[in-house]
């Protein structure tokens, strides 16, 4: 299944440098139980980010924003 993925993360703290907002979006092919496992992961683990990213010391505010995308979404007209 081709997914979007979008991860806004707010007041966040990198390496010493303190940034307001940091959006990510990808796209990527992904299986509907991988999708779960990430998701439940996301919603039990407090350090889900920090833990992930490199030099990522705080994040105060985060969501993850997972889209299904249509098969024919990226033909061109």
């Amino acid at each position: 299944m081709r997914v979007k993925f979008v991860l806004t993360m707010d007041d966040v703290e990198i390496d010493d440098k303190v940034i307001d907002q940091i959006i990510m979006d990808w796209e990527t092919d992904i299986g509907q139980e991988e999708i779960l496992e990430l998701s439940h992961k996301w919603i039990t683990s407090k350090n889900f980010l920090t833990t992930r990213m490199e030099g990522l010391v705080r994040v105060g505010e985060s969501s993850l924003m997972i889209e299904p995308l249509e098969e024919d979404q990226n033909v061109e007209w």
